[in-house]
């Protein structure tokens, strides 16, 4: 008998589905597949499903990422403003009392599913047995809400705590029901996170994070990675997400070494290096000597005419020399040229602190630099495990090769 009250037709012999003449009067017949194939291909997924999904679940990861980081946030935040406010009266229903009347349907909720869990077995951290951890986004902040005088002396910007909240609500709302994360939607709650995150004092304290902000999932997982923090398939891509300004606007020490170096020539203004320059920064350009073997082997690999790419350089080093010009001190502006093998170009943003950024680049023999695959690197301020705080990944790998290459240049009049 099934669950419903019809009667399934026995399953031993002479009764194979519709075709049996046995079958009492309300069973329900169950037809069997025809073959042991024959529902398979109607459960495969193509390559294309395989990518939507694993789209979709690279989404909904960094979302989550964010998210859980936002509530764990507010939630200290929570307890540490209204803790000493409550429990010294109310003991371990302290979160109960704060809610007060207006908040005691969802608050008797959490109470409820963290007794569940408790018999269940879901508390796996003692840490958690607490009302507080059941709490979710929305109810911390009617919390916060509730009792803003008590948060007022922390923060001053209520209506952007609130507008980042509003912005995070859709995300949370998409991630908590498995449904498409657009990566519009994605960014947006990522930008919206890390401002919570800053308003509620702890955005961190790495030093290239206002260069180059530290990103939810290398915070987490950047370990596994060495100091790159990111991997740009070309020029272009890089670009659009770290412009030049981004990457050299208010540098105090830049080092570039590379064949033309375009990346800084062409797309940060001569007018914004003299302002840099006289602002303090060292500046040290490392070019491949236009005149040098090199440079015509170079041209033959990308198939370039006879001097097309030895008068793309001695543009770029006279453009550099009238910048340099203009300088009051030139000697914080130095410009050589080297007669290797170009291996690499490299930029490396204030390199010599805690703080640097690098940009890496390989030379390929059918590329050129604008379609190469790009690396940015982090410093010596890394976020790693503390068992791995030894390890100083690959950025001082290139800043010895270009104190190297430095040393056996010639400088340019």
């Amino acid at each position: 008998m099934g669950s419903g009250g019809l009667e399934l037709p026995p399953g031993g012999e002479g009764h194979e589905g519709s075709g049996s003449t046995d079958v009492p009067p309300g069973a329900v017949s169950l037809a069997r597949p025809m073959g042991a194939g024959s529902i398979g291909p109607e459960l495969e997924w193509d390559a294309g499903a395989w990518l939507e999904v694993r789209t979709r679940a690279q989404r909904a990861g960094r979302a989550y990422i964010w998210l859980n980081l936002v509530e764990q946030r507010l939630r200290a935040v929570v307890a540490a403003v209204l803790r000493p406010v409550y429990e010294p009266v109310h003991g371990d229903d302290w979160v109960v009392a704060a809610a007060g009347p207006a908040g005691q349907e969802w608050v008797q909720r959490a109470v409820a599913v963290r007794e569940v869990s408790r018999r269940k077995g879901y508390l796996l951290d003692p840490a958690d047995d607490n009302v507080l951890s059941f709490l979710t986004l929305p109810q911390l902040r009617e919390l916060m809400v509730q009792h803003w005088p008590c948060f007022e002396p922390y923060f001053d910007q209520r209506r952007d705590l609130e507008l980042a909240l509003d912005e995070l609500e859709v995300t949370r709302n998409v991630v908590s029901r498995n449904r498409a994360l657009s990566e519009a939607v994605l960014n947006q709650a990522e930008r919206a996170s890390a401002r919570l995150l800053e308003l509620l004092g702890s955005a961190g304290d790495v030093p290239s994070a206002a260069r180059l902000p530290v990103d939810a999932v290398e915070d987490l997982v950047g370990d596994r990675y060495a100091d790159v923090v990111a991997v740009h398939s070309d020029r272009v891509r890089l670009m659009g997400q770290f412009p030049a300004e981004d990457l050299f606007g208010g540098a105090r020490r830049l080092d570039a070494i590379g064949i033309g170096l375009n990346l800084l020539v062409q797309n940060f203004s001569g007018r914004r290096l003299v302002r840099l320059a006289e602002s303090g920064c060292r500046v040290r350009l490392l070019f491949l000597n236009p005149a040098s073997s090199a440079v015509k082997r170079r041209e033959r690999e990308l198939g370039m005419r006879r001097g097309e790419l030895a008068r793309s350089v001695e543009m770029n080093i006279l453009h550099m020399r009238r910048v340099r010009s203009r300088l009051r001190d030139p000697g914080a502006f130095e410009i050589r040229v080297y007669d290797e093998t170009p291996r690499f170009t490299a930029y490396l943003v204030d390199g010599d602190g805690a703080d640097g950024i690098g940009v890496v680049q390989s030379y390929l023999r059918g590329a050129r630099g604008m379609e190469s695959p790009v690396l940015v690197l982090r410093g010596g301020s890394r976020v790693v495990k503390s068992d791995q705080a030894g390890e100083t990944g690959i950025f001082p790998t290139y800043r010895e090769e270009f104190e190297a290459a430095w040393a056996d240049s010639r400088p340019v009049s």
